[in-house]
């Protein structure tokens, strides 16, 4: 919704019609938001975008240790996501005197999620994956077509383990036969539900 909203101001602004107050309030707090120069609406159509759910659960899973691990169990954190000492996060064990290192931690599972797909759709080290995520929607007609299997790919720099990581998340991805799930999206009736129970 939000990306056709986009295309839709953007196609007025070009067009030279005059947008309402709230639909120009509107459209610069997504630039800022996503960190984008105001009228580049192709770049911010980049970082606005679906993560395939096959790569969401995949990662998920490796990550921690199919919900098995603290920072899952304490900290509601499916993706191993770093944070700032000053932020919230669980210290691990292996780095118990160091202050520095934190894992973020969440209130609910769906939080953990967002910041994932954030993440993902505005930090420069993943710049490649949403190059290729546009590509890949140029010629596909539905989510499904975004290619998990090629996306994780270009996700190296995710883990140190670097070229591991992606062959364990594509065989994640394959063993488990998770492409066929990428139709898959939560309804406005569940979503609320699922913030506040935090499963």
């Amino acid at each position: 919704q939000t990306r056709a909203r986009i295309k839709d101001l953007s196609m007025r602004v070009n067009k030279g019609s005059p947008l309402t107050a709230a639909d120009r309030d509107w459209l610069k707090i997504q630039y800022e938001r996503f960190n984008v120069t105001p009228g580049r609406a192709n770049v911010l159509l980049r970082r606005i975008d679906v993560v395939p759910p096959s790569l969401a659960l995949a990662q998920a899973a490796e990550e921690s240790g199919w919900g098995t691990s603290r920072f899952a169990l304490e900290g509601r954190a499916l993706f191993g996501q770093r944070g700032h000492v000053d932020s919230p996060g669980l210290v691990p064990e292996a780095h118990a005197g160091d202050s520095e290192i934190r894992v973020k931690s969440f209130t609910a599972l769906l939080d953990g999620v967002r910041s994932y797909a954030r993440n993902l759709n505005t930090h420069a080290a993943y710049t490649d994956f949403r190059k290729l995520r546009a590509q890949m929607r140029e010629t596909a007609r539905s989510p499904i077509g975004l290619n998990s299997m090629s996306l994780v790919e270009t996700l190296e720099s995710y883990s140190e383990r670097g070229a591991a990581y992606v062959e364990t998340i594509q065989s994640i991805i394959r063993v488990n036969n998770l492409r066929q799930l990428d139709g898959a999206r939560l309804s406005d009736n569940v979503a609320p539900a699922f913030d506040r129970q935090g499963a």
